[in-house]
């Protein structure tokens, strides 16, 4: 029996040339949803954390911005309310008339301005049927104090007892000018606390007697302490009785000799919102006792509206505050930019890394969203850091005596806002050039 030769089995290695070319592999099972947030949130600060000295170079910029950022707006809110805080102690409803026209301060013109205000004014004023709380003539010049054991240079202020209300002042030892005092323009002074220390140090002070111009003085009174201001301080001030100070000490009567001048009349009005009122209606008055035109061509007195100049001063304080807050927030830009050079060069490093997980199923859009998290990681560091050191300044200011920063929360979350807008900004071209990579030409990246 013949034994016939079965055909050989067709192998996998059989070529057939009317077969089909070989499929590629499928691709991995995908379920369609993007790789765990917490895992791409992980290798993200991974990889941040493999190169520790890059990284906390590459947020420097962002920590210097945030940190100058609310350093300065703590400073300058600090300064503004500072500013602030000394007009509104004097209060915001005292209007001020003072002497001379303010358009005669032209070239080749006297600084000094004409001695128009007199005592009659002030009590012609203080008559009008207006919501005054008080009405404060005053005489101002200056003259050597001198005591039995030492002397000084000081400001004398003549006054009425309105005075104290129109300034807020306190008296620490002894009573103020009362009317009596006025009317017989008795010889007395009120010390401010720092002419009181430097003309009897800390010995008895009530009752001791100085000589201003030649006349001896009976002290029945020192006022607390105020402090130093951008206004002055009446701790340096001699305050007598207007009447002395016009009649004996300084010599003030009117070139007509029928009345006595004044430097300035305080107005306080019982409300700020009827300073505008107050101050049309003495204009009107001034210009009829003074025989001047009504159309003010002719003023010879000027108005100081301490509610105008607190409007006017917060206005600029907090321009300059925004400004400095710009100028900070322009190192933000620097910062964000080196957060792009850098997430630049991590793509290129890292391109074979970026064709592996393409290669294995990460989808573009996974690549793109660690990419994003790693700039927005390193914006939000930098900025917590930069919060750190703004504050840190801060304290140290204030504790310096200087200027009392005040830290507002609002400007902090403001600065950390923007601190990540940037880091999203300049994160994304970066995430966008790692999400479009090609995984075989990736691969084949040396």
């Amino acid at each position: 029996m013949t034994t016939q030769a079965l055909p050989a089995a067709p192998t996998a290695q059989t070529e057939r040339p009317d077969a089909a070319p070989a499929a590629l592999l499928p691709p991995l099972e995908h379920d369609g949803r993007s790789t765990d947030l917490w895992e791409i949130v992980r290798i993200a600060f991974d990889s941040l954390l493999a190169n520790k000295m890059r990284s906390l170079l590459t947020m420097l910029g962002i920590i210097i911005g945030v940190g100058s950022v609310v350093a300065l707006l703590a400073l300058g809110t600090g300064a503004s309310n500072a500013i602030t805080g000394e007009i509104e102690a004097i209060g915001t409803n005292v209007l001020t008339v003072s002497p001379g026209s303010p358009d005669s301060r032209g070239p080749g013109q006297s600084s000094e301005p004409a001695q128009t205000l007199t005592l009659k004014d002030a009590e012609a004023i203080a008559d009008l049927p207006l919501p005054f709380a008080a009405v404060a003539p005053s005489f101002q010049s200056s003259a050597q104090v001198v005591a039995p054991a030492a002397d000084a240079s000081a400001t004398i202020v003549g006054v009425t007892p309105d005075y104290a209300v129109a300034n807020t002042l306190t008296v620490s030892e002894g009573a103020f000018i009362t009317e009596n005092h006025v009317s017989g323009a008795s010889n007395i002074v009120v010390l401010g606390a720092t002419l009181a220390e430097d003309l009897f140090g800390s010995g008895q002070v009530i009752g001791q007697t100085v000589r201003i111009e030649g006349q001896s003085l009976r002290v029945i009174g020192v006022l607390a302490e105020e402090g130093g201001s951008a206004f002055g301080s009446v701790d340096d001030y001699a305050i007598v009785p207007i009447t002395l100070a016009q009649q004996r000490l300084f010599g003030a009567r009117t070139p007509d000799g029928n009345d006595y001048r004044v430097s300035s009349i305080a107005i306080v009005a019982e409300d700020s919102s009827d300073l505008e009122a107050i101050e049309s209606r003495i204009t009107i008055l001034l210009r009829d006792r003074h025989q001047l035109d009504q159309d003010g061509s002719e003023d010879d007195f000027n108005f100081f509206n301490q509610a105008e100049v607190l409007d006017t001063l917060t206005t600029v304080t907090s321009l300059i505050t925004a400004f400095l807050g710009a100028v900070a927030g322009i190192s933000l830009l620097v910062g964000g930019i080196g957060i792009m050079n850098i997430m630049l060069v991590s793509v290129t490093e890292r391109t074979r890394e970026i064709g592996l997980r393409k290669a294995v199923g990460a989808r573009g859009r996974d690549i793109l969203f660690q990419f994003v998290v790693e700039s927005l990681a390193l914006s939000l560091t930098g900025g917590l850091i930069g919060v750190a050191v703004g504050v840190s300044i801060a304290v140290i200011v204030t504790l310096t005596g200087l200027i009392t920063a005040s830290i507002d929360i609002g400007a902090i979350l403001i600065a950390l806002g923007f601190a990540l807008m940037v880091g999203l900004f300049f994160g994304i071209y970066p995430a966008q050039q790692a999400a479009r990579l090609d995984p075989i030409e990736a691969l084949r990246h040396e």
